[in-house]
């Protein structure tokens, strides 16, 4: 058993925890032969990362974890997907365990479209909040590059919506959070400075 589990975790593996991601690259990677071929970006999943999706289930007890950890991974859900994702993590948490959340931040970024007077500052948005889209991918290498990629955002977040639908799912001393300043030092070996510049984090407990 692990007590300290990240998921959508990506290239960012610590040991010590426990790291999942739904990835399809992560899954053609570890296809025996080909998977070998594909090497996205240069860089392969390190191999302590885990096949998981937080909204079908992660192979974990409930009340099993102690920390649990996503960083720019609940934007990338649909709204029904993300209720799913937070009744899983309330569900695999301790009594008094901590869920620590890094998405992108909608109400700055709103605040800067709406202040710039730049005339190309809808475009920065759009490509920004990654809510547009410059070319349809065509053909088979495009459908691969999407499929694969899953870059796209689906429901964008600010404190106060965050923080409600994690109340709405049970989740209490709901508050805003920053880097470092979790009372658990142990989320220290998996938050990363760079992923919170600019973005919206947040701290419960179960």
């Amino acid at each position: 058993m692990n007590d300290y589990v990240q998921f959508g975790c990506g290239w960012s593996a610590p040991d010590g925890w426990l790291n999942f991601d739904a990835s399809p690259t992560l899954r053609f990677e570890r296809l025996p032969g080909v998977g070998r071929l594909y090497t996205r970006n240069a860089k392969r999943f390190p191999a302590n990362v885990i096949f998981g999706d937080i909204v079908r289930g992660l192979p974990l007890a409930e009340n099993s974890c102690q920390g649990m950890y996503c960083s720019h991974v609940l934007e990338h859900l649909a709204l029904g997907d993300l209720d799913r994702a937070l009744k899983n993590v309330h569900r695999y948490l301790k009594p008094g365990g901590t869920f620590r959340i890094v998405v992108p931040d909608l109400a700055q970024l709103a605040r800067t479209y709406v202040d710039s007077r730049d005339p190309l500052a809808a475009h920065r948005f759009m490509e920004e909040t990654y809510l547009g889209m410059k070319a349809r991918p065509r053909g088979v290498a495009g459908f691969l590059r999407t499929w694969l990629g899953n870059s796209a955002h689906l429901w964008m977040w600010d404190e106060p919506a965050l923080g409600a639908r994690l109340a709405n799912h049970g989740f209490r001393e709901v508050r805003r959070a920053a880097f470092g300043d979790a009372e658990d030092v142990r989320f220290r070996e998996v938050e990363d400075a760079g992923r919170f510049a600019g973005a919206l984090a947040m701290q419960c407990r179960k």
